[in-house]
């Protein structure tokens, strides 16, 4: 669910759609009845494997279905909060200027870049908003709802990716694994491929085809272990005026840098890497040579269509390139 600010107002969402429910809960479904056929079976683990995952199964779809959605209208003078579940009425609360005493701004720990608006009443009583979605100007906007508030004192939050930071930061610097780490891997994979063969022997029993065959598998996926584990490392993003430098390690830990400029972007896009818009969404680079850069995840869409608009202000990208 979108932001929206106006000149007087604030809007806070969040929760799915109903369409993002109903797929949530198909898939739900869908992994559950794979486990039926244990249900007709004689053997009671097959049975309780069964039964818990089909309860596990009818919690998720009814936690996705009966999830309320929630939007906040902040406007000069008072707080509308609406919420509303699915199959139930529209509750609302209002939250007049006078009532609220202090704010804070808690970020995520799932996400350094997202975060809440906190407001303590004079009652004692805690209200936590809905996410920022426009991570690109968090500061102004707790700014702005302090100012108008009349709240003290609120300190900034501190936001890789705000529009105000002359560097913006996605991501986390990367390190390569240390080779001990690597080479505790490597024995990891070549010790559990030759378990099975091992244990054949040890009984006194003649080592299948498969048993055989996952020895050159276990040795295989060591040395992929070996040569590429600082692959997996991620990219670290650098947004500055101009242009972005993207940090990654090459297979031998060794720190490789590429750099983007304007002239160079055909297109910028949104794309959902993962099954929910609501987490997994990051920000794609397309240049003209045909190479594409995947970003760091960053969150909701809304979230990585802020950054995206951010990008294309700080690289003066034409808008016929602008996707977001």
């Amino acid at each position: 669910m979108d932001d929206a600010t106006t000149s007087n107002e604030i809007r806070l969402r969040e929760g799915s759609s109903i369409a993002q429910r109903l797929v949530m809960a198909g898939f739900a479904a869908a992994v559950s009845l794979c486990f039926t056929p244990g249900l007709f079976t004689h053997d009671y683990l097959e049975v309780s494997i069964s039964v818990l995952a089909l309860l596990l199964g009818a919690a998720f779809i009814a936690g996705v279905m009966l999830a309320p959605a929630v939007v906040w209208i902040i406007t000069p003078n008072e707080i509308l909060i609406g919420q509303q579940r699915p199959f139930g009425r529209l509750r609302t609360r209002i939250v007049a200027k006078d009532d609220i005493a202090g704010l804070l701004v808690p970020g995520s720990k799932a996400s350094k870049a997202r975060f809440h608006l906190a407001f303590t009443l004079a009652s004692g009583e805690r209200l936590t908003s809905p996410p920022i979605s426009d991570v690109t100007h968090v500061r102004e906007t707790v700014a702005r709802i302090a100012a108008q508030f009349g709240v003290p004192n609120v300190e900034a939050p501190v936001n890789p990716l705000d529009a105000t930071n002359p560097e913006m930061h996605l991501g986390e610097p990367v390190e390569p694994f240390s080779k001990r780490d690597v080479r505790i891997v490597a024995l990891i994979a070549v010790g559990l491929s030759a378990v099975p063969y091992a244990y054949k022997l040890w009984r006194g029993l003649s080592p299948g085809p498969v048993d055989i065959m996952l020895l050159p598998i276990g040795a295989i996926a060591a040395f992929a272990v070996h040569r590429y584990a600082n692959l997996v490392t991620g990219a670290f993003w650098i947004i500055r005026q101009g242009d972005i430098r993207v940090e990654r390690l090459s297979g031998d830990g060794k720190l490789r840098a590429d750099h983007i400029e304007g002239h160079d972007v055909k297109a910028i896009t949104v794309e959902r890497r993962g099954r929910s818009e609501d987490e997994h969404c990051i920000v794609v680079i397309r240049l003209r040579s045909g190479q594409r850069f995947r970003s760091p995840r960053i969150g909701s869409r809304n979230e990585a269509r802020a950054v995206g608009a951010e990008i294309v202000r700080r690289l003066g990208i034409e808008p016929q390139n602008n996707q977001i």
